[in-house]
């Protein structure tokens, strides 16, 4: 199925094709169906393609050319690849200065406002709920820290972080469904399904959040927080930092309707090689997750825009917040402080 009259064509059902002619694109369903999207009208900003779909090299040049951004999903949603305009690298102004922020002292200033944005939403989403929020002392001792190197203060800032987040998940956790709750916040290659679910709702962040910074001229790979490290976009892992609360939010509310029926185990490798069974949401159910996490990136946020409006997209806010942190890298900004929403 396609979707119609919207600035996002996706493909997501099995055996579509999307191609070009005569200054449009065009989609056809493998029952026949064909769908035109007039390019001179400014119809699609984003096309996003699903494993078990077709697309000519035609369309793939023209979304270069246009400047349309192109995301590439496995059959059950996860992103893991998209198209990149050559122009995109073609500004360095940004760039440079994002290197030059490791020598004029930005680095540290960058990397404390991250952490303190992650714990000003970790608060909002506790309050939300009636929860303990963290103590005034460590928002405080973020503030106090005064490390020059580098690597120093960066381990100081993400124990403090750490320490936040452990306290944090421990809380949202009991709002959980007893039957899906997880013992603890397990970030990488978990064996219950509701973290895999919430590591699958960040890498979608996470690609929203790296389309932004590649908008905006920014490196993804170099960032400030998270340490600097091979196939790691550290900067994409910075600014996820300020929206995570989000996606949790919506994650707490998506879990009260699920049960256990909708998760189902796969067997993996899971050490060396050794084999054992992860669980996962099942396909019809990750299909529809993922469609719900994508409306919610288009929701309302009471934040105004930069130049016009009161309210904007919670994608929106990510793309401005990118173009803000480079401005204020390039010197066209004296300071850069996260604007952080407040959840419905």
């Amino acid at each position: 199925m396609v979707k119609v009259k919207t600035s996002k064509l996706v493909l997501d059902g099995y055996g579509s094709y999307l191609g070009v002619q005569k200054g449009c694109f065009v989609v056809k369903t493998k029952t026949g169906e064909t769908t035109d999207y007039p390019l001179f009208e400014r119809e699609v900003s984003e096309v996003v393609l699903k494993s078990g779909n077709m697309v000519s090299t035609g369309a793939l040049a023209t979304m270069g050319f246009w400047g349309i951004d192109c995301l590439v999903l496995t059959r059950k949603g996860r992103p893991v690849a998209m198209l990149k305009s050559l122009d995109d690298d073609s500004h360095v102004q940004t760039r440079l200065a994002q290197y030059e922020a490791y020598s004029n002292g930005k680095a540290l200033k960058i990397a404390r406002q991250f952490v303190l944005a992650r714990i000003e939403g970790q608060n909002k989403i506790l309050e939300k709920y009636d929860l303990e929020v963290h103590s005034p002392e460590l928002m405080q001792a973020v503030e106090n820290t005064e490390l020059k190197d580098m690597t120093s203060f960066r381990q100081r800032l993400t124990g403090i972080e750490g320490k936040c987040s452990q306290d944090y998940f421990q809380q949202i956790f009991t709002l959980l469904p007893a039957k899906l709750r997880p013992k603890r916040r397990k970030k990488f290659q978990a064996y219950d399904g509701v973290n895999n679910l919430f590591n699958l709702a960040y890498e979608m962040l996470s690609w929203k959040v790296y389309r932004a910074l590649i908008k905006a001229k920014l490196e993804p790979f170099l960032g400030f927080l998270h340490a600097l490290k091979h196939e790691r976009p550290s900067l994409t892992c910075d600014f996820v930092e300020l929206y995570r609360f989000l996606v949790e939010d919506f994650l707490v509310q998506k879990c009260q309707e699920l049960n256990k029926k909708d998760f189902t185990f796969k067997t993996e490798i899971v050490r060396g090689k050794k084999m054992g069974k992860r669980q996962y949401l099942n396909n019809a159910k990750t299909k529809e997750f993922m469609k719900r996490l994508d409306l919610y990136f288009g929701k309302k946020i009471e934040i105004p825009r930069i130049y016009l409006g009161r309210q904007q997209t919670f994608e929106t806010l990510i793309n401005e917040e990118a173009l803000q942190f480079a401005r204020y890298l390039r010197g066209a900004l004296e300071s850069w402080t996260p604007r952080i929403p407040t959840p419905d």
